[in-house]
Parts: C-alpha cells; structure tokens; sequence
C-alpha cells in the first residue's frame, strides 16, 4: 500500500507566498511549487498532483488561460483558485471552467486545509471511479471473449474486420458457444455502438405472437392488442437487432423478414403504413441449413440474404487450452455473487474437467463451476464438487448400458435446459418428435423435473 504523502502543486510567482504555502503543506502533503503558469504545466506533464493552487496574477501567462491548458492536460484534478480581492472577477471566469473552488488573499490557515481537504476526497473518489470503470471494462472485455486458443484469436480477427461494416452476418455453432456474445462484441465495435441492440429469440417466441414482436401492432389489430406496440426493429432503428434461432422461423415469417430485409421498411400488424428502417441484422442459429434448406424447411433467399457474412463458432471441446480461462474467470464470478472464497479448482478437478467433452459448451461449464463454487467449502475445487458430469474414464468403469443411458440423462437434462425447457425447441436440436423426447424424459426420470 502506498503511504507516500499526495503531491500539491503551487502555481504562484511571488517568493514569499511559495514559501508561506509550502510551509503550511509540508506537514501533510507534498508540495511542489513553481513561478509560471509556463512551468506549471510542464510540473504537471511530469508528475501526479492531487491538487493545484492557482494564483490568478501570473507572469506573461495570467491563471484564467493557465486552468484552461491544464483543463487539457488533466481534466480531473482539482484545481483551487487562489486570489487577490481585486481579482474576483477572473474567479468567477475560473469557477464556470470548472475550477473547484477560490480562496481570496489573505487567508485563514484553516480556511485553505478545510477547501484542501475537500479537494483531496473529490481526486480519490475521481481516482477510484476511474478504477471502478476501467476495471469493468476489463471485466466485461474479458468475460465476453475469452480465450487464447487459435481459434478464438481468429474469431477476435474476423470481428474486428467485420464489426464496422453495415453487412449483415450470420453466427453458426452449437448451443452455449455464445452466438450473442459475438453478436454483442460486433454491434460494440461497430459504427452503430451508441445506438440500440434488440435481441429476439426466434424460438422462444410462438408463432402467432413472433410478427407483433418484430415488427409491432397496432390497437384492435388482434384481440388483446388494447394499444399500439412497437416493434423490436422499430426499438433496433439506428442500431443492431441480434435474431437468435432464426432458422426455427415458420416459413410464413422468413416470407416478411425477407421482404423486409429486401425493402428496409416494415409495417405493424394491422397497420396500412410502411416504416423506414436503419437496422444492422446479425442472425445466429444452431442448425444446419444446407440440410433445412434442402427438405424445404428454409427459404435458399433468405439464407444468401442472412448469410453475407458467416461466422462459425467451434464447441469447447475443439479449444480446450481455453477451459482453464473460462474456470478462473467463473470462480471469481461466483466468488462475487455468492460471497465466496473460493481460490482455484485442484489438479485432478481440472484434468476431469478438461477430458471432458461439454456437449453444453460454454454455458455448462458456467453451470458446473456455480455449482461447485456453492458446494465448495474449502479452498479449492475438488471433483467431488463437480457434479453432473460423466468423462469417459468415468464411463469405463460402468456396464456399456448403463454408461449410455447416464450419458443419454445427462444430454437430454443439458439440452432441455438449453432450450429453456422449451420441448419443441429441445426435441429438434435432439433429432426426435416431441413425443419420443417426452417418453425419454419419464423413461430417464426427468419428466417431473421438464414437464411442460
């Protein structure tokens, strides 16, 4: 921890008053003082000042153009205003550039400690917003991207080659490799960043109620539109609207995003009036469209139109020297959240985790390491706090039936959780009817747990 007294910088030309404010601060602080507004500005490029004390009446350079060249320089420290009576004037000019305070000549010894003080609690609490922010800035960078393996690196390239163009992209992978922390990332580093990003859901939507969400309603269009809703393009206007699952899109639906994606207007249910719209589509999905677009389930128009740009996501288990990140990043996470201690996760925890396949991706390695950071009581992470989990070592030690069918429970559990309980969604990321993904789940005891 530093100790070191703060720095006070004295920007006043007459020898004796340096010397009368360099005596009163010693004791406290760190003065520095110099003669020149000219010198003042080249102590501050040099050091940290805490506070400066400006006198108004300075030499070839007077205090008013002097708080405005160290405005520039350093737009945070407090500056403190010291003046003759006669210069009141100039003080007031000062407090409107946003001097922090003035203290006229002569002055109470106790009078300039108090305004001094003020001015040192305004610069630490100044200091430790900047901390607060570049500190979650940090967080955030690092909680979005994480990663170091070549294909991360690759992705953080095609980003930021992408991210500032207006072209529409398409975000493949499967579930819980982050499709909308990429889109997110995009919309962030685009030329849109200060304007909105919607996200939508495709899937979690039904279908009758998907059109009013996208493009909004007006009242009596449908019984319960008792008021005019608008739309998430209308919210996305200026910005980036982020159509997660959109391949679950009913082929009715990719008809009017198509055209819309075509005309760049819109019309809300009910409504007569198109609408301009400026929105930048990043699309994402976990199916194969080549295969969808063959059976006739997805529009080949829509496709190339959604598709300009592709950016396909590897699962975990293709990058797994990024594992190790991602469990440092969520143990201090969930430190935060739950008020925990926990400091790091032991050598046989991790090599289970890393042989591991992660069929949930990122999203069930977030899921594990809450859980073993509630369950741990000690230190470190032991594999008796990873829970849910059946490596292939695991298995060996289990007759082949009953190694597939643990297998078959712990997929099924981690898909329908993916999908939000959502059985329709759930049984088409498994290939399976509704019907059969509804008799798996009371045949594997999971019926109560995901009924619908």
């Amino acid at each position: 921890m530093n100790n070191e007294p703060s720095k006070i910088l004295i920007i006043e030309d007459e020898d004796v008053m340096q010397e009368t404010l360099k005596s009163i601060l010693k004791k406290t602080y760190a003065p520095i003082a110099v003669g020149s507004g000219f010198e003042g500005l080249e102590a501050i490029k040099n050091n940290n000042f805490s506070t400066i004390l400006l006198d108004l009446r300075l030499p070839k350079m007077d205090g008013v153009e002097t708080l405005k060249r160290i405005k520039k320089l350093d737009s945070e420290v407090p500056i403190i205003i010291v003046s003759a009576s006669k210069d009141v004037k100039s003080a007031v000019e000062c407090m409107k550039l946003s001097a922090f305070d003035y203290i006229t000549k002569p002055f109470e010894v106790d009078e300039l400690m108090a305004v001094i003080e003020k001015a040192q609690k305004l610069a630490r609490l100044q200091k430790e917003n900047t901390y607060l922010k570049e500190s979650l800035k940090e967080a955030s960078r690092y909680s979005d991207l994480i990663g170091k393996s070549p294909q991360i690196e690759k992705l953080h390239s095609l980003i930021r080659a992408t991210a500032p163009t207006p072209s529409t992209i398409l975000i493949t992978g499967e579930s819980g490799t982050g499709k909308e922390i990429v889109a997110k990332e995009i919309h962030r580093l685009s030329k849109r960043t200060n304007q909105p990003f919607i996200a939508l859901n495709c899937a979690a939507i039904a279908e009758n109620l998907l059109e009013s969400e996208l493009f909004g309603h007006e009242r009596g269009s449908f019984t319960g539109a008792l008021e005019r809703r608008i739309g998430k393009f209308e919210l996305a206007h200026g910005g980036t609207l982020f159509l997660d699952e959109v391949g679950c899109m009913s082929a009715a639906m990719q008809s009017k995003l198509l055209r819309v994606l075509e005309d760049r207007t819109i019309q809300r249910v009910g409504g007569n009036t198109p609408i301009s719209v400026d929105v930048r589509i990043v699309a994402a999905t976990n199916i194969v469209f080549e295969k969808e677009i063959q059976e006739g389930r997805f529009r080949q128009d829509l496709y190339y139109r959604i598709n300009v740009i592709p950016i396909a996501l590897v699962p975990l288990r293709e990058r797994k020297e990024d594992i190790p990140l991602f469990i440092d990043y969520f143990i201090r996470k969930y430190n935060a959240i739950l008020n925990k201690k926990v400091k790091s996760i032991t050598p046989h925890a991790l090599t289970n985790l890393m042989s591991y396949s992660f069929p949930g991706n990122v999203r069930e390695l977030q899921n594990l390491i809450e859980r073993a950071v509630v369950l741990c009581g000690e230190d470190s992470i032991k594999k008796e706090h990873l829970l849910g989990i059946t490596t292939e070592k695991d298995c060996a030690l289990l007759p082949l039936q009953d190694a597939c069918r643990e297998f078959e429970k712990n997929y099924i559990e981690r898909v329908m959780k993916s999908a939000g309980n959502n059985h329709t969604q759930a049984a088409k990321t498994l290939g399976l009817a509704r019907s059969t993904l509804n008799s798996k789940l009371e045949s594997l005891g999971l019926i109560i747990r995901y009924s619908s």
